[in-house]
């Protein structure tokens, strides 16, 4: 890999960053999955403060990580490796036939999941217990794709 200055500091600080945000996320994850999270839980929130900002972290993080990786670093370490860049989709299917990401449409998935988890908040702690529980089992494949990006 022939990087000039530019993109070899762009990418080293976007490793960090996202290696910062996973572990901020990890840390939410096992807060907040420290019991099941059912919809007797996500109907409390009104009620449990705690439990509410737990969330409110773990979406946030959840998306911000997201963002980081599929809109940042996965571009800048194509960029970097000779690959050209183009739209979301066409850069996550590149990565999954490179083998940075395993599963394309899983990424799609969890950014739909990001965005229901955010806007069905309110409206429905079913909608939101599933979510929740789905962003939780995302979050190994977060960090198995940071952690193959940093290498």
């Amino acid at each position: 890999m022939n990087l000039d200055p530019y993109q070899l500091n762009r990418l080293e600080r976007l490793v960090g960053l996202a290696r910062k945000e996973l572990r901020h996320l990890q840390l939410t994850d096992e807060r907040l999955f420290s019991q099941p999270f059912d919809t007797e839980r996500a109907a409390s929130l009104d009620n449990d403060v705690d439990l509410s900002e737990r969330v409110d972290a773990f979406v946030a993080r959840f998306g911000r990580l997201q963002d980081t990786v599929g809109d940042k670093l996965l571009p800048a370490w194509l960029l970097a490796h000779g690959e050209k860049t183009r739209t979301f989709i066409d850069n996550l299917d590149r990565a999954e036939r490179i083998g940075l990401i395993e599963d394309a449409q899983a990424w799609l998935d969890m950014r739909r999941l990001r965005n229901q988890m955010i806007h069905e908040y309110v409206e429905d702690p079913q909608v939101l217990a599933s979510a929740l529980q789905a962003g939780h089992a995302f979050v190994p494949t977060l960090a198995a794709t940071v952690e193959r990006l940093a290498a």
